[in-house]
């Protein structure tokens, strides 16, 4: 989804006290009432006579994703939500923003993340990441995410198995009969950072070095000394049939998805200044090999 460059001069507000149906609660709301919220767009697009293909131009997508978020079968960005307050108006007290906020800490993958999980990774054709602190989702075991998602402040049973579960999901796009091609940067600190002890970091690097005999995983270990990379892990995702880059980036207080070119232009910079530190494959893989020896 490609965001326009600019849009502060391009919104035209439509009011909503006459249409919009679902009260604003300050609690959290439930996963139907948030869909009850975007089926709404329908009305608020009508009331303001602009097609779908309107409102697309707007928020920088495609008309077919327009038509997605109003039968609520796609997950809205946060930028989506930000736009829409700006085409609709917030006038009548309730905003997309706001109601995108109060979910986003929903089990299993973030509301934030299930764009990416369920429309972006099962369709690209390359991805690559850059991790500065654990090894990269894709390729971890069942022991080493249980153990990360288990360390979340206040994390029940059911929500570790849950996002375990959403995170062995999403790695099945590597037994596609046409996997992507997948190029995985991780900084060194990462192979002797201690996670769950021996025996799951063991069965970690044993799965790193199975995943990369695989024809379309690359993987490189990235000097310590990298500063570059110390601002956080970022994903780039390649699509096809030419559409724009597609990169999620993490951060404990804001993560994004966006296509905006500003942003994406910005964040492969980052990752080609990474790749300058990273170690050949063949190093690299001999680095992992070593690594496993130390855990005993």
């Amino acid at each position: 989804m490609e965001e326009p460059a600019s849009v502060t001069s391009t919104w035209t507000v439509v009011p909503m006290r006459a249409i919009w149906t679902v009260t604003w609660h300050a609690a959290v709301w439930p996963e139907s009432e948030w869909v009850m919220a975007f089926v709404e767009m329908r009305r608020l697009r009508e009331a303001a006579e602009l097609s779908q293909a309107a409102v697309a131009s707007r928020l920088g997508c495609t008309q077919t994703q327009v038509s997605r978020l109003e039968k609520a079968t796609r997950t809205p960005s946060r930028s989506d939500a930000e736009r829409l307050d700006l085409l609709f108006g917030t006038s009548a007290g309730v905003s997309f923003t706001r109601i995108y906020q109060s979910i986003v800490a929903q089990p299993g993958n973030p509301v934030w993340f299930r764009s990416w999980a369920e429309e972006i990774e099962p369709t690209l054709v390359v991805l690559r990441s850059w991790d500065p602190l654990l090894i990269p989702g894709l390729l971890q075991t069942e022991a080493y995410a249980r153990h990360i998602f288990s360390m979340e402040p206040r994390a029940t049973p059911d929500e570790v198995e849950e996002r375990v579960d959403a995170r062995m999901r999403r790695q099945r796009i590597l037994d596609r009969g046409k996997p992507p091609l997948v190029s995985v940067l991780f900084d060194a600190g990462v192979l002797h950072r201690r996670v769950g002890g021996p025996e799951v970091m063991r069965g970690q690097l044993d799965r790193l070095l199975e995943v990369a005999a695989h024809p379309s995983v690359f993987i490189q270990v990235v000097d310590p000394g990298c500063l570059p990379g110390l601002a956080g892990p970022f994903m780039i995702a390649e699509l096809p049939n030419g559409q724009p880059d597609v990169i999620s980036s993490d951060a404990p207080a804001q993560a994004q998805i966006t296509a905006d070119l500003d942003v994406v232009t910005s964040i492969w910079e980052r990752y080609e200044a990474i790749r300058l530190w990273a170690y050949p494959e063949r190093i690299s893989l001999r680095m992992i090999e070593e690594a496993r020896c130390e855990w005993t």
